[in-house]
């Protein structure tokens, strides 16, 4: 199913996944929680790192490079102190007090979504905290936070080339389903193809491996932002 072209900073794609490489040493207090908007700064930088990672070979170098923390920080801030009408929430998964890695999600926006149907907008995992597990616990509180909502189902969206997080929702028990949109992903006009993945969430995902390295391509800003 072809979507037309959208505006990337309406929406956002899923990009954790784990390996199974166990990083050595215990990850002290690791956690998930909500987000506060004193976090703003700390996510800012977190999507910056892995969104240029994950658009390098999609985007031209100086779009990646203007993937900057603080225009990131900002409308996450923006969407803290004044969030949008639904059950729209970003999640922290902290390394004790440093905020390491974020999920945000929401109601789907997608035009043959159910009113029961949430989505995973954007996940990501800082490259100097992955394979700590940092991943699978912000997958498995954003279902959690979904299906407590009411939601009963789950959408992903995420670049078509992306094997590595295919390979890990996919392993969490999401899967294709045949839908495909091109969005447009910079001020010229380029395209990037992405794919979803869905999944009934009215009982538990499967747990993914507890290693990550988490990242999240796309160039989104928070729900309703």
């Amino acid at each position: 199913m072809a979507h037309e072209h959208e505006n990337p900073h309406a929406h956002s794609h899923a990009h954790p996944h784990d390996d199974g490489t166990a990083r050595s040493g215990p990850v002290a207090d690791a956690s998930v929680r909500v987000a506060r908007e004193t976090d703003a700064p700390a996510v800012g930088l977190v999507q910056a790192e892995v969104w240029r990672s994950a658009y390098a070979a999609v985007l031209p170098a100086d779009v990646v490079a203007a993937f900057e923390p603080q225009a990131f920080a900002k409308a996450w801030r923006a969407s803290l102190a004044s969030p949008p009408e639904g059950v729209y929430r970003l999640l922290a998964a902290c390394a004790g007090e440093q905020v390491v890695g974020f999920a945000a999600v929401g109601p789907s926006q997608d035009p043959d979504a159910s009113p029961l149907t949430g989505e995973l907008s954007a996940i990501g995992v800082h490259p100097q905290a992955r394979r700590a597990g940092h991943g699978s616990r912000l997958l498995n509180a954003a279902v959690d936070t979904l299906r407590g909502a009411g939601a009963d189902t789950l959408h992903a969206w995420l670049l078509a080339s992306d094997e590595g997080t295919r390979a890990f929702l996919v392993h969490a028990g999401l899967a294709p389903d045949g839908a495909w949109r091109d969005r447009v992903v910079s001020p010229d006009g380029t395209t990037a193809r992405e794919v979803r993945l869905v999944a009934a969430i009215g009982g538990p995902l499967d747990e993914p491996a507890t290693t990550d390295r988490a990242a999240a391509p796309g160039t989104a800003q928070p729900p309703g932002a």
